[in-house]
Order: structure tokens, then sequence, then C-alpha cells
């Protein structure tokens, strides 16, 4: 195997006689998933002791358990903007990641910086100097809380919908807190958003509703490897969380705290 995939296999030692011994949370539970089928698996791969690596089968479908763990990271960033099931079930299922936090955070500056971008591209402000500073900045912070603010309403429409959904037909009730990470990861495109105003052209508009489209794909494909469950109720649920996001734009918009508003209540007061 290549340097990519021995990196990428720590993670899933398996265990037999003469092999490396497995962790104990591996041969405690079913920690991994099959890529192709989704069903539990307790290893990944085997490692017979002097180097030789033996990815383990899927008793389900009979295929390798995760044929990434061979791959590269570039080709698995890849598919995973493809939107490919297998590539989002290695990286939910089969991996360590513990940048949600991060990358959430840094995908609402990005957001609050194309809102704060638009809002002082559409203002022509006569004030003095020092006050235009106070009033961009503040600008940015307010932007800031409207997109957090917007973006936990998307999060609630699409928890709120699946749970009163799966309440009654699933036995088993399903992980949101997996769920909530794996939103927070597949909103990575908005990172985009920068480039797109960096580069500012005629078609910058366009790029940003495909940036928009890619997210919300985003989104259903994940929330469909997570689940495991149809397309319908992705979409919908999906759709349920534009729903509610929308009603909380139109109440910012309502208040004139919205992106193309000129000026906010504070900023008449003050100007």
């Amino acid at each position: 195997m290549g340097n990519g995939g021995r990196s990428g296999l720590q993670q899933g030692k398996g265990n037999a006689e003469g092999m490396a011994a497995t962790p104990t949370a591996a041969s405690a539970s079913c920690q991994y998933r099959c890529i192709e089928c989704n069903q539990e698996a307790k290893e990944l791969y085997r490692d017979y002791n002097h180097g030789v690596l033996k990815i383990t089968i899927c008793k389900s479908c009979q295929k390798p358990v995760d044929k990434y763990i061979e791959y590269d990271p570039v080709i698995i960033l890849i598919n995973a903007i493809l939107c490919k099931a297998q590539a989002y079930r290695h990286i939910l299922f089969n991996t360590q990641i513990n940048i949600h936090g991060k990358l959430c955070i840094f995908c609402l500056l990005c957001e609050a910086y194309l809102r704060w971008w638009r809002l002082q591209d559409s203002n022509q402000n006569t004030a003095p100097d020092d006050l235009i500073r106070y009033a961009k900045e503040w600008d940015f912070y307010r932007m800031f809380a409207i997109a957090a603010l917007e973006q936990t309403a998307y999060f609630i429409g699409i928890f709120t919908f699946l749970w009163v959904e799966l309440l009654m037909t699933v036995k088993e009730k399903p992980s949101f807190i997996l769920l909530l990470k794996a939103l927070l990861l597949s909103s990575y495109g908005k990172l985009l958003l920068i480039p797109a105003v960096i580069w500012e052209h005629d078609y910058t508009p366009l790029c940003l509703k495909l940036i928009k489209v890619f997210v919300l794909t985003s989104n259903f494909q994940a929330i469909r490897v997570t689940l495991n469950i149809n397309r319908k109720l992705c979409f919908l649920a999906v759709l349920s969380g534009l729903l509610l996001e929308s009603i909380v734009v139109y109440f910012f918009q309502r208040v004139e705290w919205d992106v193309g508003s000129d000026y906010a209540i504070y900023k008449s007061q003050d100007f």
C-alpha cells in the first residue's frame, strides 16, 4: 500500500491469531461501517505483524468494508465533493475528525463576510471616519450573529422534522449528535464564498447560488448517509430547514436587520 493508505489505517486494526492486537474499543463493539451496504463492522483491516495488511471483507455484501483507507486524502475529498455516499460513510463512521466546531465558526465567518461586503457595497456614507469604522465593525458582528441564528433555525427545522417522522417509524433512536456533526462537516461548501467575493465578476451572483445548491445537496447526502433513510425524507427534512430559515430571514427583514437594508435602527439614530 502507498503512504497515503498507511496513514489512514491507524484506526482500524483487526485481530486474529498471530496478528496485531485489536484496540479495546474496536473489539468491544462494532464502531465501523461498511461503506457499500452500511452494515456495522468490528474492523477495517488486519495487520499480520510484518507490514502485510489485509482489508476486511464485509460479511453482508462481500465487498471491502472500507476501500478508502488505501486512498490518498485528495481522492477522498474529490469523491466527497461528488457527494458519493461511500466517501461520506468513510468520513463520518470510519475516521476520527474533530473539526466540526472550528469548521462551523469558519463557515459562519465566511457567510458574515459576504453579507457585510454586500452591505458596505450598497451603502454610501458621509459620516466621519471614526464613526464609519465603528459602524462597519458593528455591521460585521451583526452579520455574524444573523448568519448564526439563521443556520441554527435551519438545523432546528431539520431536526424537528426528522424527530417527528422517525419517532413513529424507527424503533432504535437515531443519533442526532452524529447528524449534527455530519451537517456541520457537509457545510464546508460555504468556504467557497470568500473566493467568489474576492474574484468578483459578472457571474458572482450565479456562483453564490450554485454554492448554496451545493451546500444543500451535501446536507441532503449527509442526512441520508447518517440516518440511512430514503431520499424523500431527506428532501423533506432539508425543505423543512429552509422553511424555518426563511421565516427567520423574514423576521430580520421586518425589523430592518437584513443584509439589504441601507441602515439598521441604531444607525438611523447615530447618523
